[in-house]
């Protein structure tokens, strides 16, 4: 790895924490805004508990997303596996995420942690992250997680 700081995100969102946590919980709101824009994400298992499982399949959908997975020779087509590690209801969610879909590296697990803070203007999150096992794949972690994130403000713009 190219550094162990943690790498933090935060977003504000004028929703109630209530709302936040069902989309980030449930399979229905998932589906909604956890890929990145040219993908989409269809979940497999859902078991929210610690020890629990998420399970999905993030497909993509995009034609320069196409592209981009075809020429880095990467499935269209990726399932992926977290672990929850914690589950506060609306406040605190932990999970560890299996890296097993880079070419030519071992699998290996990265933590990722979520804290909503009721605010009077909706809620304010936080997500923390392991860097990944070099600086490309942690900046390709990164822009995922923030762009999910807005897609996440966008589907609170909806409600």
């Amino acid at each position: 790895m190219t550094s162990t700081s943690p790498i933090r995100i935060e977003r504000s969102y004028p929703a109630p924490a209530e709302r936040v946590w069902e989309l980030w919980t449930t399979a229905e709101g998932i589906q909604r805004w956890w890929a990145p824009d040219g993908f989409t994400v269809r979940v497999d298992e859902l078991d929210l508990r610690p020890g629990g499982t998420l399970a999905y399949t993030m497909i993509a959908t995009a034609p320069e997303q196409v592209e981009f997975m075809k020429s880095a020779g990467l499935p269209l087509e990726t399932p992926s596996r977290k672990t929850f590690t914690e589950v506060t209801p609306v406040s605190r969610l932990c999970y560890t995420s299996l890296v097993d879909f880079v070419p030519g590296v071992e699998p290996y697990e990265a933590l990722t942690e979520v804290e909503l803070r009721p605010t009077a203007e909706g809620v304010e999150v936080t997500m923390t992250m392991e860097p990944l096992h070099d600086a490309v794949w942690t900046e390709r972690l990164v822009q995922g997680r923030g762009n999910e994130l807005d897609n996440l403000a966008k589907v609170l713009g909806e409600s």
